[in-house]
């Protein structure tokens, strides 16, 4: 198994933007310096003006608080791997350019609240996913020659949904369901000429954790030649005088024993309902805020520098700041940046 952090900074962090000129822009001004007689006497104010002229802004962006994990398995798409998003982001098509990935390469995610800060890519990958036709050889062998939305409207055995293997799957606890319908329906619920359109028409829905008649439902990836049992784990982020917002983060437990902890979203460093999580994890991705002011709905890293057991921190991969952490050398497994990655099971 193999985690990639897609963006790691906090909710409603903005990026910056800088100068830049292409290489071949450089190039040519280079050359221009050194042969034009007009630059032969050149100040520097008056090279400076020339590459104002030509130089464009480009926007350097902070991506959010989602990874895509990647299991040795055959994908919907094909072979292996099966990519599953763990939180889209705001937009998360532009934290997997950064990857080389579009929506076409994505076989699944996983919601572990409906923050907008984590399901703002659920539009982006249910329309691109629905109306791309090579989406899956499921996808090509269902529609023959069709377009999706007469697929849909003249053939009304299939309303509302394309089969499950035409489309991404969606993990999700059925406390998250409801309000990400609500949240992502005016997007969603339309299809031009199609009646009854909702979620199930763009994901294969999988509810996993304690379900209503009591029983847990839970999730296996096969991985090479063994496996991870993916099971939710409850975390409170948010607390009104009226209302509460849990996040469900992630336990992927290896068929070996080895233990990933993903809380997601959390108010407190160790939730006290997951201290036996956070003991028995190998490795931990550990939700961090970095704020000059502490918003009380995420960790703050003055508390997991100092309030955090040493054994713990040990395990810890930060993610989720604002600005990048300083830290005590060598007090945590990890501050992630966008673009790292790990390899899973560690021995």
């Amino acid at each position: 198994m193999k985690i990639t952090t897609l963006g790691v900074n906090a909710a409603f962090s903005t990026g910056k933007f800088e100068d830049v000129i292409t290489v071949e822009q450089a190039t040519e001004l280079a050359l221009k310096v050194a042969t034009s007689p007009e630059f032969k006497d050149a100040s520097p104010e008056t090279i400076t003006a020339e590459i104002e002229k030509i130089s464009r802004k480009l926007y350097d962006p902070k991506w959010q608080a989602n990874f895509v994990i990647e299991f040795d398995m055959p994908s919907k798409r094909g072979p292996s791997p099966y990519r599953l998003l763990i939180d889209l982001g705001c937009d998360g098509r532009h934290a997997l350019k950064g990857l080389g990935l579009r929506s076409a390469d994505i076989d699944g995610i996983y919601i572990s609240h409906p923050h907008s800060d984590h399901i703002g890519g659920v539009e982006y990958l249910g329309i691109t996913s629905l109306f791309n036709p090579f989406y899956t050889p499921a996808k090509q062998e269902w529609l023959g020659n069709d377009l999706i939305a007469d697929k849909l409207f003249l053939e009304q055995e299939w309303w509302p949904s394309p089969p499950p293997q035409a489309k991404p799957d969606l993990f999700i606890h059925r406390k998250v369901l409801e309000p990400l319908k609500r949240a992502v329906g005016p997007g969603l619920d339309t299809v031009q000429g199609v009646p009854n359109v909702n979620l199930d028409t763009y994901f294969d829905i999988h509810l996993i954790g304690k379900q209503e008649d009591g029983s847990t439902n839970t999730q296996i990836f096969q991985d090479g030649d063994g496996h991870w049992t993916m099971t939710p784990v409850f975390a409170m982020h948010v607390i009104s005088s009226s209302e509460e917002m849990a996040s469900y983060g992630i336990s992927l437990q290896h068929s070996n024993g080895y233990n990933v902890l993903m809380p997601t979203d959390t108010q407190h460093m160790m939730p006290p309902q997951l201290e036996s999580h956070y003991r028995r994890a190998n490795r931990i991705y550990m939700d961090c805020e970095t704020s000059k002011y502490p918003s009380g709905i995420h960790p703050h890293i003055s508390s997991l520098i100092n309030n955090l057991a040493p054994n713990i921190q040990k395990k810890c991969l930060l993610y989720h700041y604002d600005e990048y952490p300083d830290t005590p050398e060598n007090i945590f497994y990890g501050i992630l940046k966008a673009g790292d990655f790990h390899i899973y099971p560690e021995y």
